[in-house]
């Protein structure tokens, strides 16, 4: 019995790149705020470029709470599907290269999103990483941390609930 030989590293990276880009490129609103993803192996990074439009108060200035609300959100969602689809991905069941917007895998619903803002959101980039606490076939909990210069020194924190998809659909 032979084994096949192991794929090369560049061929897994441009598969896993793929997958990635189908999943955030499939959501106009992520597009609409400039967020982007950096993946290094298994593990995202969300990153929030600074745009003047994403000020909320100009007289402090500060990023306004609906955007970070909504960046750390964000962030859970891909968090999340990512690890749905990673073994899918990973085994050959799902192609990245012929993925489309539409048929992309059912993305998680929220149930309930909690923000937590510790300090004002200063003009510029904002990262922020997600944290699968909880994952069974219908519910998951998700805890997600955003800083900006120093991860130590949080600017928000949040957690979520969300109602997975069907596996099947």
């Amino acid at each position: 019995m032979s084994r096949r030989p192991p794929e090369p590293v560049q061929v897994i990276k441009q598969r896993r790149d793929a997958a990635l880009n189908a999943l955030v490129h499939g959501v106009p609103y992520i597009g609409f705020l400039g967020i982007e993803f950096d993946r290094r192996g298994d593990e995202l990074t969300a990153i929030l470029p600074f745009d003047e439009k994403l000020i909320g108060n100009p007289m402090l200035p500060a990023l306004h709470g609906g955007v970070t609300a909504a960046f750390l959100e964000v962030t859970a969602i891909i968090g999340l599907s990512w690890t749905l689809i990673w073994d899918q991905m990973e085994s050959g069941d799902l192609d990245p290269l012929t993925l489309t917007p539409q048929t992309l895998p059912r993305l998680p619903k929220t149930i309930d999103f909690t923000v937590d803002y510790l300090r004002s959101g200063l003009p510029r980039d904002a990262y922020a990483r997600a944290r699968i606490n909880r994952s069974g076939r219908r519910y998951a909990s998700v805890h997600v941390e955003g800083w900006q210069d120093n991860r130590a020194r949080l600017y928000a924190q949040a957690t979520g609930h969300f109602l997975m998809p069907p596996q099947n659909a």
